[in-house]
């Protein structure tokens, strides 16, 4: 067991990031956002965040990779704390509809019709309401670090809400000096509209042989999620103090319970 750690004791004095508590919708929201903050405390030592210099918009599509069981829940952290109420598409959303409360709905890999509705209901209330949408664009959680191809509806949602920016997220899980994982987040920078002709020359990059302006903008988005990635990864090795505490969770045992701290009773 080491004791070497690359930050100091997270401490609820020390959150970067406080949470508002805006995206529950009621009473029943509040239960549902408590449920999702304890198993993020309970389940990881700390949750850290580094965010964009660049402010963001009012609306956004924020894509992240989809690495983790726990992204959606990591994220509700994330968007909370942006004080960016947000929709969130989610397959397995009769297991648990109450997600309701707290901006969940319906996208079931099975039913096109009832994926369908959401997207219609998605888009009327981004352009009504002003809400932003949580999309996981490879559609299903697998094991890291690839990325999978980005399906139709990240482009769809864009064209179809003027002005949301899509912003590129990447979460890192780390599991190497603590008991529990720690967390990444990194937000990006808003995809642009065009591609360099470095990045269509890359060779993981898919389609492109394209003329640079016929490149889908949901190979742009898959780039500049994988370039964050890496970037999140050098500096959670080399610029930890680049990311502030979003969520203090649970030390490790020999934080919690070290006898050193008991003096000898004579």
């Amino acid at each position: 067991m080491s004791d070497s750690s690359p930050r100091p004791l997270p401490t609820s004095a020390q959150i970067a990031f406080p949470i508002t508590g805006g995206q529950a919708s009621d009473f029943i929201g509040r239960q549902v956002a408590g449920m999702i903050r304890r198993s993020v405390k309970s389940r990881f030592r700390a949750v850290y965040l580094n965010t964009s210099s660049e402010p963001l918009p009012e609306k956004c599509i924020f894509v992240p990779n989809h690495h983790g069981w726990h992204d959606g829940y990591v994220m509700f952290h994330v968007l909370e704390a942006l004080q960016r109420p947000f929709l969130d598409w989610i397959t397995e959303f009769d297991a648990f509809p109450l997600f309701a409360k707290v901006g969940g709905m319906p996208f079931p890999a099975d039913d096109a019709t009832r994926r369908a509705k959401t997207i219609r209901e998605t888009i009327r209330r981004m352009n009504d309401d002003g809400r932003s949408l949580l999309l996981f664009a490879e559609s299903h959680l697998h094991r890291g670090p690839q990325l999978l191809p980005f399906g139709k509806a990240l482009e769809l949602i864009a064209n179809k809400v003027p002005g949301a920016a899509i912003i590129p997220v990447a979460i890192r899980y780390d599991m190497s000096l603590h008991e529990r994982p720690e967390c990444f987040v990194s937000i990006g920078s808003p995809v642009p509209r065009s591609v360099s002709l470095e990045a269509a020359a890359d060779p993981d990059f898919p389609n492109r042989t394209a003329p640079v302006a016929e490149l889908p903008l949901a190979d742009r988005t898959r780039l500049a999620v994988r370039e964050l990635l890496d970037q999140t990864n050098a500096k959670i090795n080399h610029d930890p103090e680049a990311f502030g505490l979003l969520v203090a969770g649970t030390l490790d045992v020999n934080e919690r319970m070290d006898m050193r701290r008991f003096k000898k009773v004579r």
